[in-house]
């Protein structure tokens, strides 16, 4: 048998020293690319976890915007149905006569002190009036035009006469107030 040969055992050794070295760099890319499939990971979670925060903050400014929203204006349909009773107290204190005035003076004051409370609780509860004057000018965002008339001495778009009384809930309106606008055109 032949003696194996230095060259081919210096040979054998570099081989061994390259599958080693291969080796070894195999696991540092595996090491590699299992760091940055643990970095990808990491930033998806932490993309996931920011716009989770993000949701919850979301829904938090939501809810409470929709509590203020339920505090300032969830009474409105009682507001509303509340307003003709406003409207015939003043009414009657409207139609008394000066006569009735003498003989019922303390019914009619019994009626207005009932509607000064009733304005009052309002005020309360953020509602406001809105009472425009005859020579106001109308304003389609607070008042509604019931007729228009060409009265003489006046300009289109004066109110010339005001029906009822309209009402604010907080900046929202809960009734315009109701008007006849003058149509003169000159």
């Amino acid at each position: 048998m032949a003696e194996p040969k230095n060259e081919d055992f210096l040979d054998d050794i570099e081989q061994a020293e390259a599958e080693e070295h291969a080796l070894a760099n195999e696991e540092i890319s595996d090491t590699d690319a299992e760091i940055e499939t643990l970095r990808a990971e990491r930033d998806a979670l932490q993309d996931k976890f920011m716009r989770a925060l993000a949701d919850a903050e979301n829904a938090r400014k939501r809810s409470e915007k929709d509590r203020r929203e339920a505090e300032n204006y969830g009474g409105s349909k009682l507001a509303r149905d509340m307003l003709p009773v406003y409207d015939n107290m003043k009414r009657a204190l409207e139609a008394a006569t000066d006569e009735q005035k003498q003989v019922s003076a303390a019914l009619l004051e019994g009626v207005e002190l009932t509607m000064r409370e009733l304005l009052n609780v309002f005020s309360r509860h953020g509602i406001t009036r809105i009472s425009p004057e005859v020579g106001d000018r109308f304003d389609p965002q607070q008042h509604e035009a019931m007729f228009e008339a060409p009265l003489p001495g006046t300009k289109a778009g004066d109110i010339i006469q005001v029906s009822t009384e309209g009402f604010m809930l907080h900046d929202r309106i809960l009734r315009p107030a109701q008007v006849g606008v003058s149509s003169n055109h000159g």
